[in-house]
C-alpha cells in the first residue's frame, strides 16, 4: 500500500520513509497537498522500467566477480579498474 507523506517528512523521516520503501511499499510525497513524486526501491524501479533483466545480468556479473576474489590474491587498484571504465565508455 503506497504511503502519502509531506515532502518535508523526506528530511525529518528519512530513517523511517528509506525502511518504508525498502520494505516494498512506495511513497508518496506531497507539496501543498498535491502529489509531487513517488519513492521506490530501485528493485521496483528496474521493474516497472524493463531494467529488471538488466539487474539480473548485473547482479551475476557481481556474484562472478565475487567469486573471482575469493579465489586469488590478486587485486587491482582503484585506478586499474575506474580507468579500463573510463577508456570503454569513451569508446563507445
Amino acid at each position: 500500500m503506497i504511503d502519502i507523506r509531506p515532502e518535508s517528512d523526506l528530511v525529518k523521516n528519512f530513517d523511517s520513509i528509506k525502511q518504508t520503501v525498502k520494505s516494498g511499499n512506495p511513497v508518496c510525497l506531497t507539496e501543498n497537498g498535491y502529489g509531487s513524486m513517488i519513492l521506490l526501491s530501485y528493485e521496483q524501479y528496474a521493474i516497472l522500467s524493463g531494467e529488471a533483466e538488466y539487474q539480473e545480468y548485473v547482479e551475476a556479473m557481481l556474484d562472478e566477480a565475487d567469486a573471482y576474489a575469493l579465489s586469488t590474491d590478486e587485486r587491482m587498484t582503484a585506478e586499474e579498474v575506474f580507468g579500463g571504465i573510463r577508456r570503454l565508455l569513451n569508446e563507445g
